[in-house]
This record gives C-alpha cells, structure tokens and sequence, in this order.
C-alpha cells in the first residue's frame, strides 16, 4: 500500500458532520501526495462558506499526520462542481427526490400533538428526541409549528442556520438530533403568517428536501389543535403514530381528545398520552395540584391507550427550556426528566426491523 493509499484509508475514518458520512464515501477527498513525509490533500467541500469547513480541515489535518511516515499534512480545501454536487445530491437522496418516510420505511414516524397550546408539547417534544438519542436512537426532529416554532431555542440553536446543497437541505444539529425548523428561515423575531397551502409546501418541503440520513425515529412537534398542519401531517403521513399531550386540567383533557380522534381519521395511530403539568412539589413534600388532577387518565381512557407519564411541574424543566439545555441532559435526575426518559425508554422498545412489511420483491 502506497503513502497515498494509507492516506486516503485514514481519511475513510473521517465524517462529514452535517452529513454523518465518511468524507470518502462522499467524493469528498481529491488529490493526494506525499514528498519527504510531506502530505498535500485536497478536500472538496460540498458548499461556498461551508460551516463544517473549520472542524473538517481539523479533523482531516489529525488522521493525515496520524499515518506512519507523515511528518506534516497540508490541506487544501476547494468547493465541488456543479456536476459534483449534483452527483453527491442524487445518491444521497437515492436518485430522485421523494418523501422518504414512507410506510415501507425503517424510520418510526412521531407526531406529538395536543388540543390546545401551553401544555410544554414542545418541551416535552425536545426533550423526548434528546433522550431518544441518549438511548443510542438516530433522530430527527421537525418543528412543525410553522406559527409558534420554539424548537430551535429550547435545543440551544436559536440562530442556526440550515445548509443547502443544491436542492437538498442539511439540518443543524443539537445535541445529536437533526433539527429542521421554519425558524431557521426567518431573522428575529419575524412572526410568520400564512394560509393553508404555504403550510403544506412548508412541511412538505422539510420532509422532502431535507437530508435527515438514516434515521430511526423522526419526531414531529405539531402546532396544537386540529388545524391545517395536522390535516397535512396526516396526508402526508397517514403511517404515523401520534403522542397525545394534555395537562391534568379537565378543560385541558376534553380538548386533547379531539387531537388524537383527528389523527385516527387520517388513519394514524395514538399509541399514548403524556399528562404533562402533573403537580408541583412543595417544600414539605405534599404535592400542589395547580392545574387539577385525573385529566392524562380521562384522555387516554376516552382514546383507549395508555397513560405513558405523569410529568410533575418542574422549575428545572423551565430553566432548561429558557437556557436551551434539555432537562434530561441537564438535570436528568430531577423528577420531570425522570418521566420523560422513562418515555423515551417505553416508546424505543420497539426496535427496526422488516417483520410485517412488503420488500418489494417476488419469487421467480
């Protein structure tokens, strides 16, 4: 094996971080020689500006001086063709551009909803997908909350930004999910105002363009109510499985019920309620039921699923969601995060795999 071969070997161990593929298997690597124990590499970035630019020359820099016989690594990083890009595109997105979350699909697809807005579905949502990731979980996370996003802030993103290559969108990543949000597209505090059919290209854009990779679950965060998004959601993904959020309060509860009948309609599947709000425990340790009791029972006896958590109150919760650090990364001993990575263990038992499903072929 030449100087240039263990190179290029060396580098098969290194991955793009937005993409999560070795940068060989991307076509990423160009030219490569070596004189005197000198090593000159090409790395083509797939992007102007690229913002994985830094840590890829970095880490491209530590395997090429690791190799035997190479004293020092000079990287060159250049851009990639037109022609590069679209090749790089189409065999990442499998020679066509399509949803990938279809019913023949590896990925569990998760809707989180709820009847009505304020009962922390978005926390609860956030803190879910990093928590999946924790159990050793591939995830995705789309913020389908055109009107109320807040995803990118409780995750600690609030100003990142999406990368495209060509057509396909690379989401940014935060705390091992890949996160794709419409506040990613809007400076500010920009409030986002649209009609049906915006929406709809909007959701169906972040599940068509963007390049999520192979996932094992995709989490959806779904504005509350029984409005336009769900009925897109459930349009475009009729295979999904639904997660009920309500507070214990049983104006709360009556209003959840209907999210979860909506989503049955669409012919997706409730697999379990999250009471969230549960109680507050007070210094003596006696529990303060703020918003009521009994409500996460009553919904999820009405949908005829079961009661996954009772999520207590928890200043830990609220100053994760405000600090952008997750309560299960943060605090994961405090009793919220407790239940929610109880949640997260419950649902993910359910491992991959090609029981039950077509594979497309027949005998001959």
């Amino acid at each position: 094996m030449t100087s240039a071969d263990k190179i290029r070997a060396a580098l098969a161990h290194v991955t793009d971080p937005e993409i999560r593929r070795p940068i060989t298997e991307l076509d990423m690597v160009g030219d490569i020689s070596v004189d005197g124990g000198v090593a000159s590499v090409v790395i083509k970035l797939t992007i102007v500006g690229c913002p994985a630019a830094d840590r890829i020359e970095r880490d491209v820099r530590t395997a090429v001086e690791a190799v035997e016989g190479v004293s020092q690594a000079e990287i060159a990083l250049t851009v990639m063709t037109p022609d590069e890009r679209r090749s790089l595109t189409s065999r990442l997105q499998g020679g066509r551009r399509a949803m990938p979350f279809t019913p023949e699909s590896l990925t569990r697809v998760i809707a989180v909803t709820s009847g009505k807005g304020g009962v922390g579905k978005s926390t609860l949502t956030a803190n879910l997908a990093v928590a999946m990731t924790q159990l050793g979980l591939k995830v995705g996370l789309i913020d389908a909350d055109v009107f109320g996003f807040s995803i990118p802030g409780l995750l600690g993103i609030p100003t990142a930004k999406p990368t495209r290559v060509g057509d396909m969108i690379l989401p940014p990543i935060a705390y091992g999910v890949k996160t794709i949000s419409i506040g990613m597209f809007v400076e500010g505090s920009t409030a986002v105002s649209w009609r049906g059919p915006m929406l709809h290209r909007t959701i169906e854009q972040f599940l068509t363009d963007v390049y999520f990779g192979d996932l094992d679950v995709l989490l959806l965060d779904l504005p509350p109510g029984t409005g336009d998004v769900a009925i897109t959601i459930g349009q475009l993904l009729p295979h999904a499985e639904v997660l009920v959020v309500t507070t214990p309060q049983s104006a709360a509860a009556e209003v959840a019920e209907r999210s979860g009948l909506v989503a049955r309609q669409t012919g997706q599947t409730v697999i379990g309620v999250i009471e969230n709000m549960a109680g507050l425990v007070a210094p003596d340790g006696s529990i303060l039921d703020i918003f009521g009791s009994g409500g996460g029972a009553e919904v999820a006896s009405r949908l005829d699923v079961p009661l996954l958590a009772s999520v207590p109150l928890s200043i830990a919760v609220r100053q994760g969601g405000d600090a952008g650090a997750p309560v299960v990364v943060a605090d994961p001993m405090d009793a919220a995060a407790a239940a929610i990575l109880g949640v997260a263990s419950a649902i993910s038992q359910r491992g991959r795999g090609l029981a039950g499903r077509s594979l497309g072929v027949s005998p001959a």
